[in-house]
C-alpha cells in the first residue's frame, strides 16, 4: 500500500487500536491475540493499529513487537490494512518503523518520544529522520512530549512525502484549527484523544471526521452505530450513548491513572474476549470498578 493509499483509506471509516494479549505471567499471548483479531473482522473497521498505545506498545520489548505485528498481518492479510505502532528516541523509532516496514505493515503510528522535553528544530528532525528511514506511509501522533507547530508541520510536509497522517491526542482547538487550515488536505486527520467518541463532533466541524475507538475492543456493535451516526449527522443517537455510556464510563476512567488501557481491557474480560491484565507500570481496574463497568455495558445490550 502506498503512503497515498494509506492516506485514502485513513480519511473515512472508523479506526481501532486491538489490545495486546498477555497471560497470567505477563506474556505476549499470539494464539488470543490472532482470535481477538478475527472476532473484531466482520465489524469493519477501516483500518488496525497493532501494538498502538492501547496495544500497549510502551510496554513491549523489540522481538515481542515484532511477533505483535506478524500475527496481527498475517491474521487480517487482505481484509483490513494494519498500521504499527513506533516510537521511542530517533535511533529506536526508526529500527520499530524499519521492522515494521520488512515485516509488510501498511504504516506506521509514530508515537511519542516519551520522557524529555524538545524544541521544535529537535521534534522535526525526529519524525524527519523517522520518515527518510522508510518508504511507506507515516502518521505523527501529536501528544504528550511531541506538539507539534503548523510551521513545523508545514516544513515536515515538504520534506516528507509519506508524512500523510496527522493525529491529534492534545485537545487544543486554537492550535488543531491552525494546523488544518495551513496544511490543508495535506494530511488525514485523526482525532486521538482518549474516548474519542466524546469529542467527535468538535472534531468533525473543525475538519477531523475521523477517530480512533478504544471501545471497539468491546462494545464493537456500540462503536459503529455510534460511527455511523456520527458520520451520517445522527445527532440524537450521538447524543443519546454520549449521555448514557460514554460519560459514565469516563467518569469511571478517570478513576484511576492510567486506565485509558486498563478499563478497555476490563470491557474485553467483561464481554467474553479477555486479553489478560495490562502490564506494569499500568494496574487493573478495582473489584467494584469493574462491577460498575459491567453494568453499563449490560445497558447496551448484545454486541
Amino acid at each position: 500500500m502506498s503512503p497515498q493509499e494509506l492516506k485514502r483509506v485513513l480519511q473515512a471509516g472508523l479506526l481501532s487500536f486491538p489490545l495486546t494479549d498477555f497471560d497470567a505471567q505477563l506474556r505476549f499471548a499470539p494464539r488470543p491475540y490472532a482470535e481477538r483479531l478475527e472476532w473484531l473482522q466482520p465489524y469493519g473497521a477501516s483500518a488496525l493499529f497493532a501494538a498502538g498505545g492501547t496495544g500497549e506498545f510502551f510496554s513491549l520489548e523489540p522481538q515481542e513487537y515484532a511477533e505483535v505485528i506478524q500475527v496481527a498481518l498475517d491474521t487480517c492479510r487482505g481484509r483490513t490494512p494494519i498500521v504499527a505502532g513506533a516510537g521511542g528516541g530517533t535511533t529506536l523509532a526508526i529500527k520499530y518503523a524499519q521492522e515494521a516496514e520488512r515485516l509488510g505493515a501498511q504504516g506506521i503510528l509514530l508515537l511519542p518520544h516519551y520522557l524529555t522535553e524538545a524544541s521544535q528544530e529537535g521534534l522535526v528532525a525526529h519524525v524527519e529522520a523517522v520518515c527518510r528511514s522508510v518508504r511507506f506511509g507515516v502518521i505523527v501522533y501529536n501528544r504528550g512530549a511531541c506538539r507539534l507547530t503548523p510551521t513545523s508541520l508545514l516544513a515536515l510536509a515538504e520534506r516528507c512525502p509519506n508524512l500523510i497522517g496527522f493525529k491529534d491526542g492534545v485537545g487544543d482547538i486554537e492550535k488543531f484549527v491552525a494546523i488544518r487550515q495551513t496544511l490543508g488536505e495535506r494530511f488525514a486527520y485523526l482525532g486521538g484523544l482518549p474516548t474519542a467518541e466524546v469529542f467527535a463532533g468538535a472534531y468533525k466541524a473543525m475538519g477531523c471526521p475521523v477517530y480512533s475507538s478504544a471501545v471497539f475492543n468491546f462494545i464493537p456493535t456500540t462503536a459503529m452505530d455510534f460511527y455511523n451516526a456520527h458520520a451520517s449527522g445522527d445527532t440524537a443517537t450521538c447524543d443519546r450513548l454520549v449521555r448514557d455510556f460514554f460519560l459514565p464510563y469516563i467518569a469511571l476512567r478517570n478513576q484511576g491513572e492510567g486506565y485509558a488501557v486498563s478499563i478497555v481491557k476490563a470491557g474485553a474480560t467483561i464481554v467474553g474476549h479477555s486479553a489478560g491484565p495490562v502490564r506494569p507500570p499500568l494496574s487493573d481496574l478495582k473489584t467494584a470498578e469493574v462491577g460498575a463497568l459491567a453494568k453499563l455495558i449490560a445497558r447496551l445490550g448484545p454486541q
